[in-house]
């Protein structure tokens, strides 16, 4: 059964993050046909921003023993029962989440479209709430550990914020 939640969780990133909410973007964007140097910046973006999003997953699977589906305190998949600190948590607090922020940031130079970029300003608005509910719980599950982290290292935007 653990195996199943765990694939679940994988396969509702996927389709959410990586698919679907770009494939919206688009959308929303219209007819866009940009040239051949933003396609090969949003391909760099694109690539960098999910590298760095499955190497957050791959970690927390292999240190945390745990999985990254928890949407607003509803566990869709097994919590980590580790605390990451080194790899991509050494980065910032979210690595997964800042992945998929230089995707969609690559996506947005790409459509230069003003809908696009209300679409991604409500995901973020959405998902800095998601963070704060998961911030509280990780205090919680991991105490004076968690705090200490939370000090040394920057929560989303590595040495910004």
């Amino acid at each position: 059964m653990k195996t199943v939640r765990d694939i679940a969780g994988y396969l509702i990133g996927l389709l959410l993050f990586v698919i679907m909410i770009p494939l919206l973007m688009w959308r929303l964007s219209g007819n866009v046909h940009p040239g051949a140097a933003v396609i090969i910046c949003f391909a760099v973006l694109a690539a960098a921003g999910i590298g760095l999003s499955v190497w957050s997953i791959i970690y927390m699977k292999n240190v945390g023993k745990g999985n990254p589906m928890d949407a607003f305190n509803h566990e869709v998949a097994p919590r980590t029962v580790n605390l990451m600190t080194d790899g991509p948590y050494r980065i910032c607090r979210n690595p997964m989440l800042l992945g998929v922020f230089i995707y969609y940031i690559g996506l947005l130079i790409c459509l230069q479209s003003w809908k696009a970029a209300v679409v991604f300003v409500a995901f973020f608005a959405v998902m800095m709430l998601q963070v704060n509910r998961e911030e509280k719980r990780l205090k919680e599950d991991f105490g004076e550990a968690y705090i200490d982290y939370c000090k040394k290292t920057k929560k989303l935007i590595p040495y910004i914020w």
